[in-house]
């Protein structure tokens, strides 16, 4: 079945019909001309209040449509540790293949940041269109996997914000992750930090693009007592380290459910 995500103001009651959602702009295009939603259809819309609706296409116009909602169901929230990213900005079609992805792995939350080796290293180089574009992918990412709400995709930082920004609470913790030498493995990180905090709310990942990290950069983080760590010999893809990364904290969180 379809789904679409929806903002909280689409939701009305109705005194005679009951609750009602409505589509027009862009979302009704994409609904009813591109995937041939019509009169009478069914589908499943997303809400922020963590609710899926059935609904049925109870008026369609030339630009605008109701639909009545026949049913609801509660969408579980993300489970906590929640996964947050810190990334370096790659080339633009790997950030997008790697957002689709983190959507889908349960991320909470993607922080892009300029770097010394990122694609883009300065924001004036930066347009605020791609993070439109990055909004949308997000968006279109959640329908398809059914998540209960949208992965927060934040402006671009430069390297000394993002450093700031992470590991500010007491129940949060931060994986560095880097492709060069380093004796602190995943597991080593695990054991010694992480896994022993019960009550951990959040866990801050840092990823390098294609580039990877400076020796300035890795001494700025070993610095703030974030020490590197490796994920073997063999030199990982940016959204190979990213997936393998969020797999083996939602394993070790027990977050797969």
């Amino acid at each position: 079945m379809r789904r679409y995500w929806i903002d909280a103001e689409q939701l009305h009651s109705n005194h005679d019909s009951g609750e009602l959602v409505s589509f027009d702009s862009e979302q009704f295009h994409h609904i009813f001309d591109v995937c041939r939603q019509t009169l009478g259809s069914r589908f499943e819309v997303l809400h922020p209040n963590h609710k899926a609706y059935l609904v049925e296409v109870i008026d369609l116009k030339k630009k605008s449509a109701l639909a009545k909602v026949l049913e609801s169901r509660e969408v579980p929230s993300l489970p906590t540790p929640h996964i947050q990213l810190a990334l370096s900005i790659p080339r633009f079609p790997v950030f997008e293949s790697v957002l689709e992805k983190m959507v889908e792995m349960g991320v909470s939350r993607v922080q892009p940041f300029f770097s010394e080796f990122s694609f883009i290293r300065e924001p004036k180089s930066f347009s605020s269109e791609k993070l439109v574009r990055w909004k949308k992918i997000v968006t279109s990412a959640t329908q398809q996997s059914g998540r209960g709400e949208l992965m927060q995709i934040e402006t671009p930082q430069t390297w000394s914000k993002m450093l700031e920004q992470i590991n500010q609470d007491s129940d949060s913790t931060c994986l560095f992750s880097y492709e060069g030498q380093s004796t602190l493995g995943v597991k080593d990180f695990l054991n010694a930090d992480s896994k022993k905090n019960k009550a951990l709310k959040s866990i801050w990942l840092v990823v390098g693009s294609e580039g990877g990290f400076s020796t300035d950069e890795v001494d700025q983080m070993q610095s703030q007592g974030f020490h590197p760590v490796t994920l073997g010999s063999q030199v990982l893809r940016v959204e190979t380290a990213c997936m393998t990364l969020v797999s083996v904290l939602k394993y070790e969180f027990d977050l797969m459910r």
